[in-house]
């Protein structure tokens, strides 16, 4: 077997039938079965040119939600639009709003139309190394029967699980962001109108912020991104304290009174993290496997299909027996997939300051530096020279804002520093 991949999500399937296209023998094993429900709905413009490259584009049109933009909704209710179209750099002006089960399935299947060995309901128990480079893969199939398989090169793409960073002792939580969320989906929520109908919303409210995404069929995935400290003090279930929360903002309290939740209202905490490293000998980390960040600016899915495109180079070094381009394509592979998290990674930190409400509740376009955060936003903004520069730009404004706002900022600081400190040992709270 020349290739193991650990993972049938975005990450895993687009790597896996890259590979498979190229003429390489790919096995991939996914623990659940396909469709199943998952959050993480909003694919960015950048996600688009991956698309196209798997083939798989204009099916994903058939079943998804055009997304021109996202719009963002402070505290005082004044809404600003951020268009994709008004971006810089030649990312595509739209992306698309997609039911992930339905999204994961097509991802599947493209796989096994590609000549992918994809099987599913099979799980990976441990993956160990061999002294001729190679590894050998336990896993269990439907019966809970366990196998043992030879790969040369393993792509762990298993998500959230991060099983080869967690069984390495690379997995490492974050500690400078401290999140849970709350989420469902939803019927009879309005969307937007007009042109802005296919936008993500994005909501500020006291204790943190919410996120509106319209999908197929009239669903709307609804969920709000809360700190700890608002999160211990529910008490009632997760489904009435999401209203609560949507009840005590104007527009969001407008646009859900009618909803009907379709299923279960989930939580999850404190979930961001990285691994040490990005790869081994033999082993690539791509997606959720190797790092996750907040979900503010819908940065997910491609964060974790763009993993898998930058992994093909050094998989087919190791592959090809190069093992001197193996190490300097995984180099170039870790450099490129933690830039394109650090562009995200910035914001994120510092998305429910009162500085950065302030600058997205009042966008100037001073030396263009609004367009570069759409740019951001649409997933390049670790793109060209021009974007860059426009972005520390963006961040110089940043610093006079949190200065001019001394004490307001020093408090927030103050809460965020109380708000790591909590660990979601107990799970009991998310329930």
């Amino acid at each position: 077997m020349d290739v193991l991949v650990i993972g049938g999500g975005p990450a895993g399937t687009t790597a896996a039938a890259l590979l498979a296209q190229e003429g390489w023998q790919v096995m991939l094993l996914e623990k659940d079965s396909h469709p199943r429900f998952h959050i993480g709905e909003s694919l960015l413009p950048g996600n688009v040119a991956i698309l196209k490259q798997l083939g798989v584009l204009e099916q994903v049109r058939d079943i998804a939600v055009h997304k021109p933009g996202a719009d963002f909704t402070g505290p005082d209710g004044i809404t600003h639009n951020f268009p994709f179209a008004t971006a810089l750099g030649t990312t595509p002006d739209y992306a698309f709003q997609v039911l992930r089960s339905q999204f994961d399935e097509l991802l599947f299947a493209n796989c096994v139309a590609k000549g992918v060995d994809a099987r599913q309901q099979h799980q990976v128990i441990s993956v160990a190394a061999r002294n001729d480079g190679a590894h050998l893969v336990v896993y269990t199939d439907t019966r809970d029967i366990k196998h043992a398989v030879v790969a040369r090169l393993v792509i762990d793409a298993s998500g959230r699980d991060a099983l080869m960073a967690k069984q390495q002792g690379w997995h490492q939580p974050s500690r400078r962001h401290a999140s849970a969320a709350v989420f469902g989906h939803f019927r009879l929520a309005q969307p937007r109108q007009g042109n802005l109908e296919g936008n993500i919303s994005v909501y500020w409210f006291e204790g943190g912020w919410i996120w509106m995404i319209p999908l197929p069929d009239g669903v709307m995935s609804i969920g709000a991104v809360c700190c700890p400290s608002l999160l211990k003090q529910r008490h009632t279930n997760l489904e009435t304290f999401l209203r609560h929360i949507l009840a005590g903002v104007p527009d969001t309290a407008t646009r859900t009174a009618d909803m009907v939740a379709l299923g279960p209202v989930h939580a999850t905490g404190n979930y961001s993290y990285q691994s040490r490293y990005s790869h081994a000998a033999g082993v690539l980390l791509v997606g959720d496997a190797y790092a996750f960040i907040d979900p503010v600016f819908s940065s997910g899915v491609y964060l974790a299909m763009n993993s898998a495109v930058a992994c093909l180079a050094p998989a087919r070094a190791w592959l090809r027996g190069d093992r001197r381009q193996y190490r300097r394509a995984t180099r170039r592979f870790t450099t490129r997939v933690d830039r394109k998290m650090g562009a995200f990674a910035w914001f994120i930190l510092r998305f429910t300051t009162p500085a950065m409400r302030e600058m997205f509740r009042n966008p100037r376009n001073d030396w263009r530096v609004r367009q570069a955060v759409v740019s951001m936003l649409a997933g390049d903004g670790d793109g060209s020279a021009d974007i860059r520069t426009r972005l520390r730009l963006f961040r110089i404004l940043y610093m006079g804002y949190r200065l001019r706002r001394g004490l307001s900022s020093w408090r927030a600081w103050l809460l965020r520093r109380k708000n790591r400190q909590v660990v979601f040992q107990d799970e009991t709270i998310l329930h």
